[in-house]
């Protein structure tokens, strides 16, 4: 799946509305101290190697917040930064820069977070075939973001959310009778969206396959099984693998044939890249 450009921009203007009133609420009271037509300019620089990710909202929340403020990228995102390296330069109003700074590192470190672990699986792959894609498994309010850090990294974008794509699982399909009677229903719901079944035994791959699923989803197939599920469907569908799935057996699960691999450790196991604002003398 891909972010369209509307869903995008909602998705920043939601992110930063939030984030500049959880961190300002009524006003900083500690950006008081700086008098108030001091001019500064700061330079914001990793501590770590990172994929740089979140221009976007760095950019929509500083002009939103001030747009005297003067943004200078150094970098661009999917560039990969060194440590202590300045990707960024600001200047303006010390106290806008003051103030602006911990959401606009907030937004850079997590989104830049997930940029670069995904780049660390996707290298796992190079040489296959086989794609990585992100899960709905990611952190509150974030969704759109870090699906958009993952395309930064490499990866491809699973389904957005519920509404674009169906992911039938084991209840969908005690709800609706039997893998064929689900993917009937919801080619009937949604013509034109993808329908893809979650399958735990060989006897459900067949059953999908004969239903005509897009994709099938094998969940805990071991090593041969994926092997042979790829032989056996010999293209009629794609193939996801997903589950016990780690960066160690990453590339091995790909060379099965598999189209698809689905890891939610890319969106929510993140640790925070270190960064730092320094105002410059």
């Amino acid at each position: 799946m891909s972010i369209s450009a509307t869903l995008l921009d909602q998705a920043i203007q939601n992110n930063i509305q939030q984030a500049l009133q959880e961190d300002i609420g009524d006003g900083d009271i500690t950006a008081l101290l700086t008098p108030e037509h001091e001019q500064a300019t700061a330079s914001i620089l990793s501590r770590e190697t990172m994929i740089l990710a979140g221009q976007p909202w760095v950019n929509a929340l500083i002009k939103t917040y001030d747009t005297s403020i003067e943004v200078s990228w150094l970098k661009q995102d999917g560039d990969l930064i060194q440590p202590n390296e300045v990707f960024l330069k600001l200047s303006g109003s010390a106290r806008s820069l003051l103030t602006v700074e911990r959401p606009a590192l907030n937004f850079i470190q997590t989104l830049s977070a997930v940029a670069t672990k995904t780049a660390e699986y996707v290298k796992q792959l190079e040489g296959l075939q086989t794609q990585l894609l992100d899960t709905r498994k990611t952190l509150p309010g974030l969704r759109i973001a870090q699906k958009y850090a993952v395309a930064i990294g490499g990866g491809k974008n699973h389904r957005l959310g519920l509404f674009d794509a169906f992911l039938i699982k084991e209840n969908h399909i005690m709800a609706a009778g039997s893998i064929a009677q689900a993917i009937a229903q919801a080619h009937e719901i949604a013509p034109n969206k993808p329908v893809e079944v979650e399958v735990e035994t060989w006897n459900e791959l067949n059953q999908a396959l004969e239903a005509q699923a897009d994709i099938i989803m094998l969940d805990n197939f071991s090593q041969q099984q994926m092997i042979d599920a790829v032989k056996h469907v010999n293209g009629r569908c794609k193939l996801e693998a997903s589950g016990n799935i780690t960066i160690n057996n990453l590339r091995e699960v790909a060379t099965t044939g598999v189209d698809y691999i689905s890891m939610g450790v890319l969106t929510k196991d993140v640790k925070a890249i270190d960064l730092s604002m320094r105002f410059n003398g």
